[in-house]
């Protein structure tokens, strides 16, 4: 198991910033939602990602268009990240036609293929056979994509985390794992759970290589990812990445998070990813003041367009409920 450092990294100033964009834009989006949500202008539930954004897009800009990412309950920030546009996503939320799963996934199913994102899965740990059999295919159709699976800390003790990285590891498939550890599965935190020191060490039980990055900094988890999609997409196997981050709200809308020590809510917002990843742009001076204030103008008229889009969108007709869906037989 290694332990990552923060990187010392050379993205040209404009990867940078789009960087700091797409983080800012999965906090608005989520932060509109939450706000929705309790308005009662929205159907279902909600699993909010603030505070782990930078997991997300670190990641994901990491990636080709081409590769694929399976997501889980908590998915709106892999979903923004690997390409899905807010204006399908938030029309999804409403469960409208022109949704990206066309109203029929909400919150916890979102995604979109022709982006590389699997249509998200709520089950826990779900995503990870499904993103170890993208991988074989991959292999077999030599066809140089990568899979990257994100699950939280919860998933590391089903049945599937042992028997999709077992596979992918002895069969050497082209997957990064990335376990994003927020330190609770729903009201239970990881200590209790689990005797090893951190998630990554369970990948020496399979021959593979663990790695703890700090996932509330960008970069150092850009840095990571980067090393292990590149052996993936080499040929060497897969990559258990564990990043150790945390949510600022509760497990879902109707969780106030109070089995959380108030001390460790507060620690834990001093690390903002956003606010920490701002900070290091300033004090390396790559991009400027006026065009982070930029950033954030058109980072809210995109939200705000996408709640009108939504809200404009045509709810989905009957027909939709047969449609996409396999069956053998007659009508």
């Amino acid at each position: 198991m290694l332990t990552q450092g923060a990187p010392t990294h050379r993205l040209p100033a404009t990867d940078l910033l789009a960087m700091y964009e797409t983080m800012l834009r999965i906090r608005r989006f989520e932060e509109m939602v939450y706000y929705l949500f309790l308005q009662g202008d929205m159907p279902g539930t909600l699993h909010l990602s603030t505070g782990q954004e930078a997991v997300a897009v670190g990641v994901c800009t990491s990636l080709r268009a081409t590769d694929f990412v399976t997501s889980t309950h908590r998915a709106h920030g892999h979903a923004i990240a690997k390409g899905v546009g807010v204006n399908a996503l938030m029309a999804e939320l409403f469960g409208k036609a022109t949704g990206c799963c066309q109203g029929k996934g909400g919150s916890m199913h979102v995604g979109d293929v022709r982006v590389g994102a699997v249509p998200s899965l709520a089950v826990v740990g779900a995503g990870i056979p499904i993103a170890a059999g993208l991988a074989l295919a991959f292999k077999l159709r030599k066809t140089d994509q990568v899979a990257v699976c994100f699950f939280g800390d919860g998933a590391t003790n089903e049945g599937t985390f042992h028997e999709g990285i077992n596979m992918a590891a002895i069969w050497d498939l082209p997957i990064v794992f990335v376990c994003e550890n927020n330190q609770y599965g729903a009201s239970t935190h990881v200590s209790k759970v689990m005797k090893v020191a951190n998630v990554a060490d369970r990948a020496a039980a399979y021959g593979i290589p663990g790695v703890v990055v700090d996932g509330n900094d960008v970069l150092a988890v850009h840095e990571v990812t980067v090393e292990a999609v590149a052996r993936a997409r080499g040929g060497s196997g897969p990559t258990l990445l564990e990043c150790k981050t945390y949510r600022h709200g509760g497990h879902s809308r109707s969780d106030p998070g109070s089995y959380r020590p108030e001390e460790e809510v507060a620690y834990w917002k001093t690390r903002d990813p956003i606010k920490l990843y701002r900070e290091w742009l300033a004090g390396q001076r790559r991009v400027g003041e006026a065009e982070l204030a930029a950033v954030h103008v058109r980072v809210e008229q995109q939200i705000d367009d996408a709640v009108e889009y939504a809200r404009s969108s045509p709810d989905p007709g009957p027909e939709l409920a047969i449609r996409h869906v396999y069956w053998e037989g007659s009508a």
